[in-house]
């Protein structure tokens, strides 16, 4: 532990977990968090699920304590941003006019919401989602219901905001630029399962369909008008159509960027004594030998631990399966796996979709490489997504029928002890 300043840009989950990682590790030298919100760190799938939805206090959103940073001596700076980074000089410059002297740095910036580029996104009532602050004022306006609510995008965040909206009693209706949504996610069958779903919670799709023109009266959005000119009433407009890493400082320091910043497997940047995690983080994974870049909390959290070990000296790889789960009406769902690996596979259903109660495997040459489980009945056969990524890992061929057959306990699916 030779290292004795290390210095985190950004204060989300992977910054506050580096942080923790820290201390927990036995690191007594200088820590400083450097967070651009005015909110101590918090976690974002929250956001869009039980706080949007009035289902979780606030207390439930913090990484960790406010008072665990003083209490473990982690400066805190919150509502300042790095403006550049020094990689020869080891120093940072923040926006308050500090600077500041790392031996390690970490890119922790995550990303922000995509813009659109058309007429009326500055109106009032037309926002796009990311934020605590997000997550409150748009509960605020959908609590009351009755409103009219487009959502743009076909995610899964705004599949989540659309179910939401209309839990709250709102009319929504959603555009996507797909034909079926999420669709480049799960594939069509089962996008179709959660078309179906919205719809029946009273959801209106246009599909495929953009906004062209956001209409508005006295600086107030009235309605969206789509790329074939209908106009859709709206009160509440919802732009959710995916992020952009924040590579700016990187890519001013000269670090090598590709969708994010390019790291190895113990998420070293291509400049000594920097390192990148979280939704920033074009990771070298070893199961696969590719980069990824993964924009859930589960990556940011694992990103975290593996980043401070690895600027501690330590031999630590994000080497974790990714997963991430969503809720939506009725439907609680975990996938664990590499969408990119399962792209076209045609996925191998265990259970019904009828019955909202089902897994899907995805394979391939015949070794399961993702797996999504719906309302699985944890009593009767628990551990589905530890079971979905021991079959990853074991890279064991699989044969569809076993896969299928829900008779067969999911342990019986592993290979057998060496």
């Amino acid at each position: 532990m030779g290292v004795r300043s290390i210095i985190i840009a950004g204060g989300g989950l992977a910054g506050a977990t580096a942080a923790k990682t820290l201390r927990a590790e036995g690191f007594t030298g200088q820590v400083t968090v450097v967070g651009a919100e005015s909110h101590h760190p918090y976690l974002r799938p929250p956001l869009s699920k039980e706080y949007l939805l009035g289902k979780a206090a606030e207390d439930a959103v913090p990484v960790v304590p406010a008072g665990w940073y003083s209490e473990n001596d982690v400066d805190l700076r919150l509502g300042v941003r790095v403006t550049a980074v020094q990689a020869r000089e080891r120093r940072v410059q923040l926006d308050d006019g500090t600077s500041l002297a790392y031996e390690s740095l970490l890119l922790a910036t995550g990303a922000s919401p995509r813009r659109l580029r058309l007429p009326g996104t500055e109106l009032a009532g037309v926002s796009t989602f990311r934020t605590l602050d997000d997550s409150r004022r748009l509960r605020d306006q959908l609590s009351p219901g009755g409103k009219n609510v487009v959502m743009i995008g076909s995610g899964w965040i705004g599949m989540e905001l659309a179910a939401a909206a209309a839990t709250y009693g709102n009319h929504v209706t959603l555009l996507g630029l797909e034909e079926i949504p999420l669709a480049g996610a799960i594939g069509p069958d089962l996008g179709r399962f959660f078309r179906g779903l919205h719809e029946a919670q009273g959801v209106s799709f246009r599909l495929p369909a953009s906004a062209r023109e956001i209409t508005g009266t006295d600086g107030t959005v009235t309605g969206v008008v789509t790329d074939s000119r209908e106009l859709l009433p709206a009160d509440i407009v919802i732009i959710a159509v995916g992020v952009v890493p924040e590579t700016g400082l990187a890519d001013a320091a000269g670090l090598a960027l590709d969708n994010g910043i390019l790291t190895d497997a113990s998420l070293q940047t291509s400049e000594p004594g920097i390192y990148a995690a979280g939704d920033v983080a074009n990771a070298l994974h070893p199961f696969t030998g590719r980069h990824h870049r993964s924009e859930h909390w589960s990556n940011a959290l694992n990103g975290g631990k593996v980043a401070a070990k690895a600027m501690l000296g330590q031999d630590a790889t994000l080497s974790t399966i990714p997963y991430f789960y969503t809720d939506q009406f009725d439907i609680s769902m975990e996938y664990s796996g590499f969408p990119a690996l399962a792209a076209g596979a045609e996925p191998v259903i265990r259970g019904s979709l009828k019955d909202k109660e089902f897994i899907a495997f995805w394979q391939q040459d015949s070794r399961v490489v993702a797996g999504m489980s719906v309302n699985w009945p944890r009593k009767a056969q628990p551990g589905a997504q530890k079971t979905i990524k021991a079959l990853i890992s074991a890279r064991t061929p699989v044969t569809a029928e076993r896969l299928a057959d829900a008779s067969a306990g999911l342990d019986q699916l592993l290979p057998a002890p060496a």
